[in-house]
């Protein structure tokens, strides 16, 4: 057993991760930190060094450390805290995301039996409404690392209530509302933001070319007049096989 898998174990298991989710928050091969496991990979190197860290929620100096077989410092106590497995909840299903279907809102009634995913807390905010939407059609399957498939189902946090701790960035991955004709129409979509200084850009990730991006110029409207507002910021993905 290598001196890096046994290190890269041990730091799964602190942050509660699986080696696709951490692969995934470092920004990484989403194979990466599981070829470690399997001794695929013995050894990284340059910037994936750091990248690795950012998965593992440890430093580039451990990592190295770790490879030369020396053990790493005792993490600080606000990264032990920080590090601890996260509390389990049952996060509602509030709804399904497909880019391009408008559904009246007089037809967006609850279902009769309410739907749960199992879910973890985001120790970032727990304060925040934890959400999850049903995935339909093909508008994310081409997104980096991860595809976002027709059938999964992605886990949120609702925007309004994290807008002043967590400022939008490039890249993320946000749940997007339209609505049009007044309100009586609306449509969620899944979208991967893309911000300049004079417009916000809500891209699909898709094979398939019918998808287009929305553009915001300001005051969140769209260039067809259509109001566009962020409802939730995508945080982790959720796939069933079964």
């Amino acid at each position: 057993m290598s001196d890096l898998l046994d290190f890269t174990r041990q730091r799964l298991a602190a942050t509660g991760r699986n080696p696709f989710e951490a692969a995934k928050l470092g920004g990484l091969e989403r194979s990466f930190v599981n070829d470690i496991l399997i001794e695929k990979k013995k050894t990284v190197q340059g910037r994936s060094i750091g990248k690795l860290a950012l998965a593992l929620d440890t430093s580039p100096e451990a990592v190295v450390q770790a490879m030369a077989g020396v053990s790493p410092p005792p993490l600080e106590p606000s990264t032990v805290k920080q590090s601890t497995p996260r509390p389990s909840t049952q996060t509602r299903i509030v709804g399904k995301v497909k880019a391009g279907e408008f559904i009246a809102v007089e037809d967006l009634g609850d279902w009769d039996e309410p739907r749960y995913i199992e879910d973890t807390v985001d120790p970032r905010f727990p304060d925040a409404r934890h959400l999850a939407f049903d995935v339909e059609g093909d508008s994310m399957n081409a997104l980096r690392p991860r595809p976002i498939m027709d059938g999964d189902q992605v886990s949120a946090l609702a925007y309004e209530d994290i807008q002043d701790r967590y400022p939008l960035r490039d890249g993320m991955i946000v749940v997007v509302e339209r609505t049009r004709h007044g309100g009586l129409e609306r449509e969620w979509s899944v979208k991967q933001l893309e911000i300049y200084e004079d417009r916000v850009e809500f891209h699909p990730r898709s094979t398939n070319s019918r998808h287009k991006p929305i553009v915001v110029v300001r005051n969140n409207s769209a260039d067809d007049g259509v109001k566009v507002e962020i409802i939730a910021v995508v945080r982790r993905l959720v796939a069933s096989f079964m």
